[in-house]
């Protein structure tokens, strides 16, 4: 997707596992609706957390009420969105 590695992640839960397990990751960029246990929130919180040199985008059909306070650094896209959208905002978050 123009230009970038992408890794995809069928869950929150499985996204933390290759956060554990690789030193590569620059971006994440979730869905506030995730599949499993942990939702899109949960994942910004817990990258901000424990990975704070990664960038968090997140997406959701609107602005869910109190974002800012969840993940306070991280991005957010409204949906629908296109790639051309969103490709600047993830290029800018990228180290160097």
């Amino acid at each position: 997707m123009e230009g970038f590695e992408v890794t995809e992640a069928p869950s929150a839960d499985y996204a933390v596992a290759l956060l554990q397990s690789r030193d590569d990751i620059d971006v994440v960029f979730t869905d506030v609706a995730m599949p499993g246990t942990l939702n899109g929130f949960d994942l910004a919180r817990l990258v901000r957390t424990a990975y704070p040199h990664i960038n968090i985008l997140v997406c959701s059909g609107a602005l869910p009420p109190g974002f800012s306070g969840e993940a306070p650094e991280a991005r957010f896209v409204r949906k629908p969105y296109r790639v051309a959208e969103i490709a600047p905002i993830i290029r800018a978050m990228m180290p160097g």
